[in-house]
């Protein structure tokens, strides 16, 4: 499959830089898989579209305030530093991508807002470096100077922006529970408590797995074919109660409802791995990549938000409902003002009607 046939048009107005007022406030539109029928809502009406004994599965990940700013201390010039990930040696040091006008050299002193330092410890490959925190945990300097790492398609300005505070409760889901990700499980950023809340009363079921998105998912597909991309591999933890609530709902013909892309790359990324696709509990990694044509083992209903073009999401989601079908609601969505990305509106993708339970 070539690259441009996951293009569409999209204005830049419609790309969401704040979230809507309320977390579950933002708009749903419902493809149906079989059909390829829209219809037009509100998240608040998710209540509609799931049943009692759908199970559905959230992503737990906790997002990093990742992002810091900071000042060269001999030249003054501004420097930005994306923490990754902590590294064994040092000692509390981290794997960080360091961003600056000139070229920073090896145990250069970064001087953060109250004049706090970072360290860089040592260079690695493609601007990446070991950093270490001057007096301080890298952990703590981050939870006291850090942003959230938004997309860089939602524009803030460098320093603190009056966003900021938002930003930490907003790009966070209400279920986040284990640190790790970089970016946001945008999905499930549209579930308040209330809405959880109907849900449980409703009778659905739910479980969490962990998936930590990590930066490969703001990286461009650069090659002409699908084929010839190389698909970032992201950590996953499935717990035991997780396995055998998917793997019950699947024996009893109850409908598996993931919350985001990054769920289904969990789950069908643990059920390539098993026998005859049982999701099975456990730690691991994917780097499994969804393309039309391929056939789900785990998931059967998706909530999501709108992609970017050209993006190994819009693949996935094709692949869950049809290319054909996602372009022509996203031509739709488009014409009808929805918002687009991580603060924008969502999607729900299901067949029309629950399979009858036996």
């Amino acid at each position: 499959m070539r690259l441009d046939e996951l293009d569409f048009e999209l204005p830049d107005a419609l790309i969401a830089q704040e979230p809507p007022l309320r977390r579950d406030g933002a708009r749903l539109l419902t493809l149906d898989r079989i059909t390829g029928a829209v219809e037009h809502g509100s998240v608040r009406e998710l209540p509609d579209r799931l049943r009692a004994g759908d199970l559905l599965v959230v992503n737990e990940t906790r997002v990093l305030p990742a992002r810091l700013h900071a000042f060269r201390s001999d030249t003054g010039g501004r420097v930005e530093v994306f923490l990754l990930e902590p590294v064994a040696a040092p000692a509390e040091a981290w794997r960080a991508l360091v961003r600056s006008g000139g070229s920073p050299g090896e145990g250069e002193r970064l001087e953060l807002m109250g004049g706090e330092g970072l360290m860089l410890v040592r260079a690695e490959t493609e601007g990446r470096w070991i950093v270490a925190g001057e007096s301080e945990s890298v952990q703590a300097l981050m939870q006291r100077h850090g942003r959230m790492p938004l997309p860089p398609y939602i524009r803030r300005r460098p320093g603190r922006d009056e966003r900021d505070g938002m930003d930490r409760e907003r790009y966070q889901t209400r279920f986040a529970r284990t640190d790790g990700a970089v970016a946001a499980p945008t999905a499930g950023l549209h579930l308040s408590d209330e809405l959880l809340a109907t849900l449980d009363a409703l009778g659905v079921e739910r479980t969490a797995v962990t998936l930590h998105v990590g930066l490969g998912t703001f990286a461009p597909v650069r090659t002409e074919t699908l084929a010839e991309h190389v698909m970032h591999a992201e950590h996953y933890e499935i717990s035991a109660a997780a396995a055998s609530a998917v793997q019950r709902a699947k024996a009893e013909g109850r409908r598996v409802v993931a919350v985001g892309t990054t769920t289904v790359r969990a789950l069908e990324g643990a059920a390539a791995r098993g026998p005859a696709g049982v999701v099975a509990a456990g730690v691991g990694s994917t780097n499994i990549f969804i393309t039309p044509g391929y056939t789900f083992r785990v998931v059967d209903a998706l909530l999501t938000n709108f992609h970017l073009p050209r993006s190994t999401l819009i693949a996935l989601v094709g692949a869950f409902a049809g290319l054909d079908a996602v372009l022509a609601a996203y031509r739709e969505a488009v014409a009808e003002g929805y918002r687009f990305y991580s603060y924008g509106d969502a999607m729900w993708i299901a067949s029309g009607r629950a399979p009858v339970l036996g």
